[in-house]
């Protein structure tokens, strides 16, 4: 990524600051995937109860929404760079602490203790969210911000590819304790990188309350089509469309497979995902925008019914790469929409309600899919997922005609004007 706008009031900013985020989120996401499997596995070396398992996101998605709308008001009235090295940190003794539990405590007081760093966790990423959010657009020139997502993107997604596998063969060779040391080491260096990013963020004093911000913040996105428009695309998506809570029993039940298999399955939308980025860095979207997102959904949705049908383990493997590729060209374009049209002095709250948007999406979507499997029946539960996706992209495209229309050229010049 280069910056040939030397008029704007980024160019003192170098090309390092942009790889500086760049790393701190690289780290960051690891460590936060290693941390995540690990708490998983050994979760489940306490109890054996896959009801627990399922307590375990809900544990970290709670706070992190309750704190989002709070988080997003903070970002926006002091220095970002401050709230993620300071979110960074909370998440790093949060692992310290249980690195210290896992050493002096066994059965259910170790239980008790992994849910609380859980909790604490949860409270720090939602700070994290906005703070790293708003942070692209202090350190990205606006017109940079398209191949910026699409590097960030990529990085996200070749960090969630490789931290389970990471993670997995950590706890296999080392435990739980010395994983959860590597994880809180990669924090470190995540913190050295904001410790060294140069931010041009200028942000207004605010002499409303909390509350008035807040409610500016709910505001803004609830009165903007494109914003509502995109997160309510995703929320419902997601929501209907993921099937990634029903993937062990596709590996045990349908294909008569391991974990070995699972592993791979989960695997795929990440690398689909990441081949797409990949792409997107060098390949812009720029026209039809609207349209391709809509598209690319239903796109989604289709992969997914087809997953849902599927008796192969190699077709539906290329199926939800397929997915992935589809749904990395919707966040792509997601996110420069949240970039673009939103102030900079907004980026934080319009990100804490985002986060709200997608940690619902995340949770209830796979309570929906164990819902519907329950009453339907396995496949009918996924193929019904896949269809309601596709009934939320018609009903976009009919109550959205400006995100259907969006077209990325006259957003720039739009915005930039």
């Amino acid at each position: 990524m280069t910056n040939s706008h030397d008029e704007s009031p980024y160019a003192a900013l170098k090309l390092k600051d942009f790889r500086l985020l760049l790393l701190g989120r690289l780290f960051v996401t690891l460590s936060v995937q290693i941390h995540s499997l690990c708490v998983g596995w050994q979760v489940y070396e306490l109890t054996h109860n896959p009801l627990v398992l399922g307590l375990i996101g809900l544990a970290e998605a709670l706070p992190a929404i309750a704190v989002s709308l709070y988080a997003g008001h903070v970002a926006d009235i002091c220095n970002r760079r401050y709230l993620a090295l300071v979110s960074c940190l909370l998440l790093f003794l949060s692992l310290v602490a249980l690195c210290f539990f896992c050493m002096g405590l066994t059965g259910v007081p170790l239980l008790y203790a992994i849910f609380a760093v859980i909790v604490v966790t949860g409270v720090a990423r939602g700070f994290y969210g906005p703070a790293v959010f708003g942070l692209l657009s202090d350190v990205v020139p606006r017109p940079l911000l398209g191949n910026a997502a699409a590097w960030n993107s990529a990085c996200w997604q070749g960090s969630a590819m490789l931290g389970p596998i990471m993670g997995g063969f950590l706890y296999g060779a080392l435990g739980a304790v010395h994983s959860y040391m590597l994880s809180a080491a990669l924090l470190l260096f995540s913190l050295v990188c904001f410790l060294f990013l140069r931010s041009a963020s200028t942000l207004k004093a605010s002499t409303a309350g909390v509350i008035a911000n807040i409610k500016e913040g709910l505001r803004f996105v609830f009165t903007n089509e494109l914003l509502l428009g995109a997160m309510s695309l995703d929320l419902f998506a997601v929501l209907f469309g993921g099937a990634v809570a029903l993937l062990p029993i596709f590996s045990a039940e349908v294909f008569h497979m391991g974990p070995q298999a699972l592993g791979f399955l989960r695997a795929a939308p990440p690398v689909g995902a990441l081949l797409t980025a990949s792409l997107l860095t060098h390949v812009p979207i720029k026209k039809h925008a609207g349209r391709i997102l809509l598209a690319c959904v239903g796109g989604f949705g289709l992969s997914i019914i087809g997953f849902g049908l599927s008796r192969s383990f190699e077709l539906s493997l290329a199926l939800l790469t397929l997915s992935g590729m589809l749904d990395g060209v919707s966040v792509y374009i997601r996110g420069i929409i949240y970039q673009l049209s939103t102030p900079d002095e907004l980026k934080g709250r319009v990100s804490s309600v985002n986060n709200i948007f997608i940690g619902s999406s995340n949770e209830i979507g796979e309570f929906e899919s164990g819902v519907t499997a329950r009453l339907m029946g396995l496949v009918p539960a996924v193929v019904f997922g896949g269809a309601m996706t596709l009934l939320v992209v018609l009903l976009t495209a009919w109550k959205a005609p400006k995100l259907r229309n969006l077209d990325m050229q006259n957003l720039y010049l739009r915005e930039s004007r």
